[in-house]
């Protein structure tokens, strides 16, 4: 929450709204944040979180700041939540709401009308939030909307690893950046689980051992898969 900064919730010159969704409570990492629901926006260029009852209370996160987005699916006596994957704060850093916390990361929580699809569309040319009112938008749609970020030069891709598995991230976020992690991880350890390893970089359990795969895959580690579970080791022929 500390990458937060306060801001008047207008668009900026040449920023495009994608999308934004009403009812959605924010996390300081796992701790749930001292604001109350408010309506997400997210544009080409911020991520923003306005106050329902306040509009005066607005803040953002510049996209530059993201590492990329995963969803935490439900469980029991928990709501599906977006984990959205922060940078360092930066020097030159404005005020905001926080001025420290102890998560690189923010969770969205997901109302049901949000885990149904229903979103806002908001045009363009109007100040924020300025909704037309409640539309479907199918899974296949918002997939097919994330193909389009590169064509449309934004700072974000769709990533679809091997298995299928799906994830938004920065265009800077690089392959070989993830292997080096995994590899680094897996080489201080010793061994490493999917599970542990997503405990060590704050991922979900999923996408760890994606990035884990992906570094077997380039010959990086090798893997032990017994009754126990699989288990990745470096690869040291």
């Amino acid at each position: 929450m500390d990458r937060f900064v306060w801001t008047n919730g207008l668009l900026e010159m040449n920023e495009t709204l994608v999308i934004q969704q009403r009812g959605v409570r924010l996390y300081d990492g796992e701790d749930k944040a001292k604001l109350d629901v408010g309506v997400v926006l997210l544009s080409t260029h911020r991520l923003l979180w306005r106050d329902q009852k306040n509009n005066e209370c607005c803040i953002c996160i510049p996209l530059s700041q993201v590492i990329f987005f995963e969803e935490q699916a439900a469980g029991i006596g928990k709501s599906a939540k977006i984990v959205v994957h922060l940078h360092p704060v930066p020097e030159n850093k404005e005020p905001g709401p926080y001025q420290q916390s102890k998560y690189s990361y923010i969770k969205l929580r997901l109302t049901e009308e949000m885990t149904q699809k229903r979103w806002e569309n908001t045009p363009v040319s109007q100040p924020i939030p300025t909704g037309v009112g409640p539309k479907l938008l199918s899974p296949e749609d918002l997939v097919n909307a994330c193909k389009m970020f590169e064509s449309l030069k934004l700072p974000l891709r769709l990533r679809v690893f091997d298995s299928g598995v799906m994830v938004v991230q920065l265009q800077s976020h690089s392959e070989e950046e993830m292997i080096a992690s995994a590899l680094d991880n897996v080489s201080d350890k010793g061994s490493l689980t999917a599970e542990e390893f997503a405990k060590l970089l704050g991922l979900s359990v999923l996408l760890a051992k994606e990035r884990l795969l992906l570094a077997e895959k380039m010959g990086h580690l090798c893997r032990d898969d017994s009754v126990e579970g699989l288990r990745f080791y470096p690869n040291l022929f």
